[in-house]
């Protein structure tokens, strides 16, 4: 593709897969013309091989690129559905049920976290990569289960420093002015999915 060539992204503001792929834009310096409507990773990583300028999205190393997807698999495969499980629950006892798995789900990335970031800010070190933009679309609906529910699932004493990771992440300068604010989810998601407040009993 032609380095002038201006992308036309299709998405939604609110999505976590469409942020992602506007964070990937941004953070390759490529131009492109947004429209909101309604597979991201695939994107991503589409992004980072066709405009090699900028920063490395993907690992170079192979091991790494696996183990990059794979940590990206989890978090679609098990926190998302997580996240929907707490939202979607019927009684208390369903969500207490799916709140619990989530927590243990946010344990094991955190887990993750430590290892991959190798003490630095984020999964993929020093700069943000693949890993993040995955990890990192997903706290829009976490602040929106948070709000809903009264309950705190990033929590200082079970996933410290996804708490630190997830503020460098917010304050990106790539994600920062693509990523709705934790109360314009809420707001939204009140809004557009005429969500009642409902907090565990």
């Amino acid at each position: 593709m032609a380095q002038n060539d201006t992308v036309k992204l299709i998405g939604s503001w609110v999505s976590p897969f469409s942020i992602r792929a506007r964070a990937a834009l941004h953070l390759k310096s490529v131009k492109y013309e947004y429209s909101d409507e309604p597979d991201s990773l695939n994107i991503v990583q589409y992004i980072d091989e066709a405009w090699s300028s900028g920063p490395s999205i993907l690992p170079s190393h192979p091991v790494e690129r696996a183990n990059a997807r794979f940590w990206a698999i989890f978090i679609d495969e098990k926190i998302i559905t997580s996240l929907e499980a707490v939202g979607g629950a019927k009684d208390d006892e369903g969500r207490m049920a799916a709140a619990g798995k989530l927590m243990e789900n946010l344990a094991i990335l955190e887990e993750a976290f430590q290892k991959n970031s190798k003490g630095l800010g984020f999964f993929g070190g020093e700069n943000i990569g693949f890993l993040d933009l995955a990890c990192g679309t997903l706290l829009g609906p976490v602040s929106v289960i948070e709000a809903f529910s009264g309950v705190k699932f990033l929590r200082q004493e079970t996933t410290p420093g996804l708490i630190q990771w997830a503020e460098k992440f917010r304050a990106h300068e790539a994600v920062k002015p693509n990523m709705p604010t934790p109360e314009e989810f809420v707001a939204f998601a009140k809004k557009k999915f005429n969500v009642e407040w409902w907090a565990f009993s």
